[in-house]
């Protein structure tokens, strides 16, 4: 019961005119008028902030803020991927054999989420990383690897609510929502960077169109909350998080090694 009316509440409340005004407002300089509140409400260390925030021209510019360069040291171990945002990894674990991930008692499809069988077929047996970013988060997306893009591209249309709710009740939100998958290589290694966006406004914006990645160098960024998705072929990735989750991470810092 509880399942049916939050996604008849999210149904209602997702639509594309709902969506639209919020994306105005938001982008709009009366928005600026929100942003002091903003910060305080979220505990936003503004000390962190590249710009102040009373040059911000809308509440869209501070969401999307910068940090001052070395503000996140990135984990510099060759075979090291480091976390690609800052924000909450909520579960990882092994990727079944039918191609799935089990997520707060919710079974999704690998298949669905990269748009294939064949895509999903070679993460099989692999290792997943699920990480939220909450509205308090800097919503910039780095390279977690040094390594080449193989293939990049998009899927889904609406997008529905990713944080614990969301993964709880939702209807299959890290397989349906609008996002953008990114598939690297780091020598005889690949993985997958899914960028999942979140309820309202589905804007990811990439920002480095070159197939040779740095580790730590922004590549992307999100407009409203958001998660991500990394996902690691069977045999090449050990992590580094075994405590008990959720647990807050820092773009940069180390989640695991290649060990291959």
């Amino acid at each position: 019961m509880k399942q049916r009316f939050y996604r008849s509440l999210i149904e209602l409340t997702n639509g594309v005119v709902l969506s639209k005004i919020l994306q105005t407002f938001a982008q709009s300089r009366f928005s600026r008028l929100f942003i002091k509140s903003y910060a305080r409400m979220y505990h936003i260390n503004l000390e962190e902030v590249l710009d102040d925030p009373k040059t911000y021209k809308s509440l869209h510019e501070f969401f999307t803020r910068k940090l001052h360069p070395d503000i996140r040291p990135i984990d510099q171990e060759e075979n090291t991927v480091t976390s690609p945002v800052d924000g909450v990894l909520e579960e990882h674990g092994e990727i079944e054999l039918a191609s799935s991930i089990t997520i707060k008692g919710k079974v999704y499809s690998i298949s669905e989420m990269l748009g294939g069988i064949e895509e999903a077929a070679k993460y099989e047996g692999g290792h997943f990383l699920i990480i939220y970013l909450s509205p308090a988060h800097y919503h910039r997306i780095h390279s977690p690897i040094t390594g080449q893009v193989t293939n990049q591209y998009e899927l889904g249309r609406k997008s529905y609510p990713v944080n614990r709710l969301g993964l709880k009740y939702g209807d299959q939100v890290l397989s349906k929502n609008f996002r953008i998958i990114s598939e690297l290589t780091h020598g005889e290694s690949r993985m997958a960077m899914v960028k999942v966006g979140a309820m309202f406004i589905n804007s990811i914006v990439i920002v480095q169109p070159k197939k040779e990645w740095e580790k730590g160098e922004e590549v992307a960024y999100f407009s409203f909350g958001s998660t991500v998705v990394l996902l690691f072929e069977k045999g090449t990735f050990q992590s580094e998080k075994r405590n008990e989750l959720p647990v807050e991470v820092k773009m940069g810092e180390k989640l695991g090694k290649f060990l291959v």
